[in-house]
């Protein structure tokens, strides 16, 4: 037996009867034995908290044995003292990435060993069963306190930290020249080089869902100007994403406020688009609508005979998109609109009719203006 616990066993048999608990997890306290013992339960039970210096977890179990000893000298609640340390740890665990999950398991753990080791070297020093039963009722009552606390605190350092994260991304999206220091502070290489990512998420309880998906490619996430945004150091893999999400091509901090414009661009030119999309891909839908007096020119030029009112007049600006979107193929145009081929070539028809030319362009160029001209007129 450790000459400690020794002396705390001699201790209870002449304090019987006044704080001998009290005694023998002071002692406990005091053997790095013991210590190391409860400090392997938090490190094995949280691959996590297994990462940080065993300082830290040391840390973390003087603030447990700290609630225990006074579960035992005080039937109140521990002190204000207790309570800050707490808090603190919680704190200093979001700072340090360890999510609140992963810092409760620790928690639990380590505070699961702590008891089992008390119990067994009191039981030992001759404390008294009912003696030992009161102080573990308080004990845990405590230990719940606790715990609120540390939770308190690690949601209050999340909180303050996602704040100073989101203010460091709007700065770096509208053009702010930011000092190293406070580039990293919130998770950033300065060197670095990042996607620019925008979605259509106004919406502040779906930002929440969608946040975490988008931040598992590592990054920096937050609500800019009405949208959820981010800069992200891979570019986002979503499967089954239900909103737009525009990804840009990966560049350093000091272009993505070029790289986030276009995104807006893009975004503005594309309603109605959903999952991910590269910004790239929709160069051609970006470039055009940076120019809607053009677009309007060339709307009234090629069109201007129809009535945007008409819907069957939109039905054949629609068909006519999709000819083009088909490559003038009548076959895969009428099964993208799940329609006979000859319905298909009636409705180009009439569209020439009515407009006096029909959407057959030969070239390019004249491929892109009569697209442009559909898309601008069915607005």
């Amino acid at each position: 037996m450790p000459r400690r616990l020794w002396l705390a066993h001699k201790a209870v048999a002449r304090r019987m009867g006044e704080d001998a608990l009290a005694v023998v997890l002071t002692a406990l306290a005091a053997d790095p034995a013991l210590v190391d013992e409860v400090v392997t339960a938090a490190r094995e039970a949280s691959p996590e908290v297994a990462r940080l210096p065993e300082s830290e977890n040391r840390r973390h179990i003087a603030v447990v044995v700290a609630a225990a000893i006074a579960a035992v000298e005080d039937p109140a609640e521990p002190g204000d003292e207790v309570f800050a340390a707490a808090e603190a740890l919680g704190a200093d665990r979001a700072a340090q990435g360890i999510p609140l999950e992963a810092l409760l398991r620790g928690v639990h753990a380590g505070r699961t060993r702590a008891v089992d080791i008390a119990v067994t070297h009191a039981r030992e020093a001759g404390v008294p069963p009912q003696e030992m039963l009161d102080a573990l009722v308080r004990f845990n009552r405590h230990a719940g306190a606790l715990e609120r606390h540390v939770i308190s605190g690690h949601h209050r350092a999340e909180l303050t930290a996602r704040d100073a994260h989101t203010h460091v991304l709007r700065r770096l999206l509208h053009g702010a020249d930011l000092a190293d220091e406070e580039i990293a502070r919130a998770g950033l290489r300065p060197d670095g080089r990042y996607h620019c990512v925008l979605t259509d998420v106004a919406d502040p309880v779906r930002a929440r869902t969608l946040e975490p998906r988008l931040a598992a490619s590592g990054g920096v996430f937050g609500l800019v100007e009405g949208r959820l945004a981010g800069l992200s150091a891979r570019a986002p893999v979503l499967d089954d994403v239900a909103d737009l999400v525009i990804v840009a091509p990966a560049a350093a901090l000091s272009e993505v406020r070029t790289r986030y414009d276009l995104c807006l661009t893009a975004g503005r030119a594309v309603p109605g688009l959903r999952g991910v999309h590269q910004l790239t891909d929709l160069a051609g839908e970006t470039a055009l609508a940076a120019q809607p007096v053009l677009a309007g020119l060339l709307a009234t030029e090629y069109l201007g005979a129809l009535d945007r009112t008409d819907p069957f007049h939109r039905q054949l600006a629609s068909t006519g998109i999709a000819y083009l979107d088909h490559g003038q193929r009548l076959d895969q145009t009428a099964e993208a609109l799940h329609v006979h081929p000859n319905t298909v070539r009636y409705r180009l028809v009439k569209l020439g009719e009515l407009t006096g030319t029909r959407p057959a362009p030969t070239t390019v160029p004249e491929t892109l203006r009569w697209w442009w001209a559909l898309h601008t007129w069915l607005g």
